[in-house]
């Protein structure tokens, strides 16, 4: 019987117990007015070695060659567009996100990718470029060499080299804020602060109220869950001050425990890859299975004509065409009721399964009612 589940599809099953796995509260929570702020841009890349944008009429990025036109109107040169050419530079858009609490001057990373035709942005420089958020204000400039971590080589002759992604790259620290976060970015203590769960829980959300009233003792519970995802939390009497503030968020964003998370078997079918959780449990099943497979091979016969016939005759090339029909013994495999995914693995294990195979197993035990999860296919 076959054993071997090593394929070149990794099938990773994590079985944890998440019960009994405990996690820092802020890890699990953001909180309120103190979320990442997306921000766009447009720009330029140069210092490219004639992988930009390309400027035929016919099939140019115009943009690219209005951009730099506009550009170097402003620095007092003015040159034909007809005349320009953009082979060394490349239209971008930008993306970030402004980290919260941030202040001018505040650096963090911005990502840029490609826009027109280039065909890579390695070695490029991103020209300064202002960043905005969806209501149209800005508040940074972005600005700083790219890293692509790969490369994209064309040769002459048509051959091709690539590693990972060359039209898309980071700007380490490349930008800065240029204009305070209009967000409260100081706590009112005569105020409640809330905090938002990544994944909504009601259980998840009971559990971290608790552990908060149960470590700050009060004459009223100071932290309540208002619904899955938003727990609600007074300050003490005795924190007066943005230091008080600050140390008592400090203090209970530490505390530890552990989030419920559903039951879940996820499936990407473009991988082969299977990810359950330990919560998982199958219902007792029986699973039965078997192949069918099919050989045509077409192999040449060669008829030469005899020596008498030699003058007259010629060489003729015949095929003869077989088939073979094989069909595998079918296998079953029995699993018990309230089994966990350790069980099933095994069991799909001593069925020598290809990871295609047991997705279509996962997804008849979800049509059979016995998988006790919901079951994601991405």
């Amino acid at each position: 019987m076959v054993k071997n589940f090593i394929t070149t599809i990794i099938v990773l099953f994590i079985t944890c117990n998440l019960l009994n796995s405990q996690v820092r509260i802020k890890d699990i929570i953001s909180i309120e007015n103190a979320s990442y702020t997306s921000l766009v841009g447009y720009g330029l890349v140069t210092g490219l070695d004639g992988t930009g944008d390309r400027a035929s009429r016919n099939y140019g990025s115009v943009f690219t060659v209005q951009t730099i036109s506009n550009m170097l109107e402003k620095f007092g040169i003015t040159v034909p567009k007809e005349n320009l050419r953009t082979r060394n530079v490349a239209a971008v858009m930008i993306t970030a996100s402004l980290p919260p609490f941030g202040r001018i001057g505040s650096r963090f990373d911005v990502t840029v990718s490609s826009l027109g035709d280039a065909t890579s942005l390695e070695g490029g420089i991103l020209l300064m470029a202002p960043l905005l958020s969806g209501n149209g204000d800005q508040y940074g400039m972005a600005q700083g060499a790219i890293s692509i971590g790969g490369f994209n080589i064309e040769t002459m002759a048509g051959e091709k080299v690539k590693k990972n992604h060359a039209l898309t790259g980071r700007v380490p620290n490349g930008a800065a804020i240029t204009r305070d976060i209009t967000q409260e970015s100081n706590f009112d203590v005569e105020q409640p602060i809330r905090f938002l769960l990544h994944e909504p829980d009601f259980v998840t959300a009971g559990r971290i109220a608790n552990k908060i009233n149960n470590k700050i003792q009060s004459d009223s519970l100071i932290a309540s869950p208002l619904n899955a995802g938003v727990i609600e939390i007074k300050f003490p009497t005795d924190v007066n001050t943005q230091y008080d503030a600050v140390m008592f968020v400090a203090s209970i964003e530490t505390l530890r425990v552990a989030p419920d998370v559903e039951a879940r078997v996820v499936i990407n079918e473009r991988t082969g890859t299977i990810v359950a959780g330990g919560d998982v449990k199958i219902s007792e099943i029986m699973i039965s299975h078997g192949s069918l497979t099919i050989h045509i091979q077409r192999r040449p016969v060669i008829s030469q004509p005899s020596a008498s016939f030699s003058s007259a005759g010629q060489t003729v090339v015949e095929y003869v065409t077989q088939t073979k029909v094989r069909e595998d013994i079918a296998q079953v495999a029995a699993v018990r009721e309230t089994s966990s995914v350790n069980d099933l693995a095994t069991a799909l294990n001593e069925l020598g399964l290809r990871p295609r195979d047991i997705i279509a197993i996962f997804q008849s035990i979800k049509q059979a009612g016995a998988l006790s999860a919901e079951l994601i296919i991405i």
